[in-house]
């Protein structure tokens, strides 16, 4: 069970949020997977396809309205698996970090932010490293059995 005194770090693109928290018991991992698609791009008259139909594809418009509602959808997943937590450090390689930063803040949870750093391509384990040396935490100590 998570408290407002336990933190945790969210690593975040438009594919994937990596969530470290770090509670009383330990420290707790999971993944979210956004259902975010490619966008089909627009071609000119090609030779080899053939000329441009207005039908093949969405209008830009009609495409960045799917985006941005399948995209609040996959971060109002990343924040009810935040909401329980005190302070949250954000990072991630692209614009997904601002834009969570901005739904938290539009939730009235943006004050729950200790940080937003730009970080790229990030292992499991070096998310939850990163997370544990951000809040002060010690790695769990591994014993060695005889």
């Amino acid at each position: 069970m998570t408290t407002t005194k336990d933190n945790a770090g969210v690593w975040i693109d438009h594919r994937r949020a990596l969530i470290v928290g770090l509670t009383v018991d330990g420290e707790v991992s999971s993944v979210i997977l956004s259902k975010v698609e490619k966008h089909l791009e627009r071609a000119g008259d090609s030779p080899m396809k053939g000329a441009y139909e207005a039908l093949q594809v969405p209008s830009d418009d009609r495409r960045q309205r799917a985006l941005t509602g399948e995209l609040n959808i996959y971060y109002d997943a990343v924040i009810a698996a935040l909401r329980n937590y005190g302070r949250l450090l954000v990072f991630g390689p692209g614009e997904a970090k601002g834009e969570l930063l901005a739904r938290l803040s539009k939730m009235n949870l943006g004050g729950h932010v200790a940080a937003v750093e730009t970080a790229g391509r990030m292992t499991d384990r070096q998310v939850a490293a990163k997370v544990r040396a951000h809040f002060g935490v010690a790695p769990a100590r591994v014993q060695a059995t005889p």
